[in-house]
């Protein structure tokens, strides 16, 4: 039997459907970013980065890069093994207590990524609570999802940000039967944000669990970097706050915080965190220090603001369809896999500008888009020059121009 000929089948498929994902080899230029080296079929060229998540540079900050450097020449490259196994060693621990202080809890549990924490973080916490229903945003990223499947429990999916649907679950639900609502703060691909406020109203009026994922928030707003929960005065409303350390942060692992009680919990119980060896060292230094640096440094948030405020005026100005948004994310609508794909080569290849397509499984079919994310660093030249690209190759596609702009979908 041919086995291959099925991996060649799943792979046409992908092909046929216009949603096969290229990689390019990017080598990033330390006290350069966002340019890097693009090595090319043709060889090395400078290109400059759109659409990084190391949102705000920290990944080339140099109290980040000295501090792992120092752990890397103190104590070692690697961990040594699982938390359990040699594996909790003093600059993780410090690391936990960074990120219990950043939200407000009690308590905060470390992951090898983001994906990770939501993936068993939900699923085990929903194990440990007989009959729980959990009430799940459409909108929910794959490892929310993920782990929502895998806890075994009954799920009721709530239409994106409607209150209204929401309370119409938990009303169904009954009083004493337990409950998790799970979301996001800060929607990536649309860039909306959740109303958290009224969804904590919701929760203490219905008795539920509250569960919001600030991945793309954390390190971004409020006066510490703490994410939406912290802007919006509400973070010690929410039970367990979730979010990464390879966004905002530079580095590299994800987490939740919580009571003690419940990341003893997870601690104890979760197989995605017991049965997998810790984060190195020097990681969890290089952290530390970017959260630290962070909390007092207002700086390239409001600088960050800044950029990504002038790249919608810009790109408003020029017609380009900007999915409109109150948050840093700048979603270009495009709505064809093809001519997704195919400007995003463009810009590269003829313009030196890195910019990912997303294509579904990521969106739904018909709302592709490029997915814009400037930086502090990301200059007025570097923006004029973006926007005159994009309309080239708008023009060059045949795609459609607008003269307002578009509401996210």
């Amino acid at each position: 039997m041919d086995y291959n000929q099925y991996f060649s089948a799943a792979l046409g498929r992908l092909h046929d459907e216009r949603r096969y994902r290229v990689f390019a080899d990017l080598e990033r230029i330390a006290g350069r970013f966002p340019h890097a080296t693009w090595h090319s079929p043709s060889g090395p060229r400078n290109v400059v980065i759109w659409c990084s998540n190391d949102y705000l540079g920290m990944g080339q900050h140099p109290k980040v890069v000295g501090a792992m450097v120092e752990t890397a020449t103190r104590v070692g490259t690697g961990a040594g093994g699982t938390r359990n196994i040699a594996g909790t060693h003093h600059p993780l621990v410090q690391l936990e207590a960074e990120l219990a202080d950043l939200h407000g809890k009690e308590a905060a549990l470390l992951f090898t990524s983001g994906y990770v924490s939501n993936q068993t973080g939900i699923a085990t916490l929903a194990k440990l609570i007989p009959d729980c229903l959990i009430l799940s945003d459409a909108l929910n990223h794959n490892s929310m999802i993920e782990g929502v499947r895998q806890s075994g429990c009954e799920r009721q999916i709530w239409r994106h940000n409607d209150l209204a649907h929401l309370e119409q679950l938990l009303i169904a639900a009954g009083p004493s039967r337990p409950k998790l609502i799970a979301c996001e703060s800060l929607y990536s691909m649309d860039g909306d944000v959740a109303p958290l406020s009224a969804i904590c109203d919701l929760a203490e009026r219905y008795n539920a669990m509250t569960y919001v994922d600030e991945v793309h928030a954390v390190g971004m707003y409020g006066p510490r970097g703490g994410g939406i929960a912290e802007r919006d005065g509400v973070m010690h409303r929410i039970d367990i706050l979730e979010g990464t350390l390879a966004k905002a942060f530079g580095c590299l692992g994800g987490y939740i915080a919580a009571k003690g009680e419940i990341i003893d919990a997870v601690r104890s119980y979760a197989p995605g965190f017991i049965f997998t060896t810790a984060l190195p060292p020097p990681i969890c230094s290089a952290a530390t220090a970017a959260i630290k640096h962070l909390k007092s440094s207002s700086w390239e948030r409001e600088r960050h603001q800044d950029r990504a405020a002038r790249v919608k005026a810009i790109l408003n100005a020029a017609g380009l369809p900007v999915m409109d948004n109150d948050t840093h994310i700048v979603p270009l609508f495009v709505g064809d896999p093809e001519k997704c794909k195919q400007a995003s080569d463009l810009l590269l290849e003829e313009h030196g500008i890195y910019i990912q397509p997303i294509n579904y499984p990521t969106v739904a079919k018909g709302t592709e888009r490029l997915r814009i994310t400037p930086s502090p660093y990301h200059d007025d030249g570097l923006i004029d020059r973006l926007a005159e690209a994009l309309l080239q190759v708008w023009e060059r596609l045949g795609l459609a121009l607008h003269k307002k702009p578009l509401a996210a979908e």
